[in-house]
């Protein structure tokens, strides 16, 4: 099919414009007694979805943008830079790589020389503006903004094995229980944000998830990656609207800095979960389509082999479907589904920066207009969790960056919030 008005470039269009699968108790677990106050909540938002202040001072990486200042950098940003360009922007945010294998991969990235990122009013809701209409209904049923309800924002660039996310996210976790008379913690996350959050939960004790966690909603979570994220290695997509560049200049720098970012990997389809059930890229010029399982091939036939190293590692990084990696802890997921997303893209070549136009043809299946169907029904594997409780609601014609606002969404997180644990230990 051509372009059509809105694939990617619709969720911007949509922010304006239930089948429950699993038992609500699993192998007879047997909820914990509790007569408590209300349950606080942490958002872990979505891709880019987290406000993120840059300053420049003294930068020679890109000579031809302002040496000084600053920008900030997040979805529907209400207020761009008049100062720094969208290319300069993405020359600034490119991370540089240290291709040497001897240091562990999470140390092998950098910011350019005189820039400094940091999330911007970290732990607060002013950080994770999207999420206004969650955060209203949270206060309508009671609920105080940055005392029971806080935001473990992230930089979107990068994966959760760095910059102390675990540590920072722990502390935030603990100062929210006892800020809150040591209530148990409840994790929201959406799209990406279900990632960290699982990250986290994989690389905490038992011992510490029984004392600090109440349960986890994962809304439309791309825990094993999604197929559209290839073709952005060579178009790119600007943040601030998630749209593709309109210009070859701008379409390069866009797609440098996502080659340059460990959680595009992370977020890019698992062959070890799609196989070769879709096809992610097909270069026009030689007729050659590419599955997930084909991108060690991609990367090569693209002439950026050093990207591989850092997708070898990082694609599939987030561990979920060996029982290991279970997150232990009662999950209330949500999904949508019956809307056409892309998965892949026909690129005229495999060159790095390349304008998309309605020439380029989208391979689509079923979803959420952002992740496709194998990817929302992933976390079906969760099912066998032991004792925890866990289902999945399917919300058709629910789009993904409407599913945090829907008002059932809401009402069942407000109902999960309120249920007593799963006591499994």
């Amino acid at each position: 099919m051509k372009k059509p008005a809105g694939l990617l470039a619709a969720a911007a269009a949509v922010l304006f414009g239930g089948l429950l699968v699993g038992p609500s108790t699993v192998n007879g677990s047997v909820r914990e007694d509790r007569g408590v106050s209300r349950t606080p909540v942490i958002v872990f938002p979505a891709f880019h979805f987290t406000k993120l202040e840059v300053t420049v001072r003294n930068q020679v990486a890109a000579p031809e943008c302002p040496r000084s200042g600053t920008f900030e950098d997040w979805f529907l940003n209400d207020q761009p830079s008049t100062t720094f360009s969208q290319v300069c922007q993405d020359k600034l945010l490119t991370l540089r790589f240290d291709s040497n294998p001897a240091k562990p991969m999470s140390k092998r990235f950098r910011d350019q020389r005189g820039v400094k990122v940091r999330i911007k009013d970290y732990g607060k809701t002013e950080s994770a503006p999207f999420y206004e209409p969650m955060y209203e209904a949270l206060e309508a049923a009671g609920y105080v903004r940055d005392d029971d309800i806080r935001v473990a924002g992230y930089d979107s660039r990068l994966t959760p094995d760095m910059r102390h996310f675990v540590k920072q996210t722990k502390k935030l976790i603990e100062d929210t229980y006892r800020d809150n008379g040591k209530q148990p913690v409840h994790l929201v996350g959406h799209s990406n944000g279900p990632l960290y959050a699982q990250y986290l939960l994989t690389h905490t004790t038992q011992r510490w998830k029984d004392k600090y966690i109440h349960g986890f909603t994962p809304i439309a979570g791309n825990f094993p990656g999604q197929g559209i994220l290839y073709p952005l290695f060579f178009t790119g997509l600007n943040i601030t609207d998630f749209t593709f560049p309109a210009t070859a200049e701008n379409a390069e720098s866009s797609a440098l800095m996502y080659l340059s970012a460990p959680s595009s990997y992370m977020s890019a389809a698992d062959p070890r979960v799609f196989d070769r059930l879709e096809t992610v890229v097909e270069d026009a010029s030689t007729g050659r389509s590419y599955t997930p399982e084909d991108y060690g091939q991609l990367f090569e036939d693209a002439g950026v082999a050093w990207a591989k190293s850092i997708a070898d590692y990082y694609i599939g990084f987030v561990e979920f479907v060996d029982p290991s990696a279970f997150p232990d802890v009662d999950v209330y997921a949500e999904k949508g589904s019956g809307i056409e997303t892309a998965v892949g893209m026909r690129l005229d070549d495999l060159s790095v920066g390349q304008v998309v136009d309605e020439s380029n043809e989208f391979f689509t299946r079923d979803g959420d207009i952002n992740q496709e169907d194998l990817t929302n029904d992933a976390v079906l594997v969760w099912g066998a969790m032991s004792c925890f409780h866990f289902s999945l609601t399917d919300n058709p014609g629910v789009d993904h960056f409407a599913l945090p606002s829907d008002q059932g969404v809401l009402e069942r997180l407000l109902a999960h919030l309120s249920q007593p644990r799963s006591r499994c230990r």
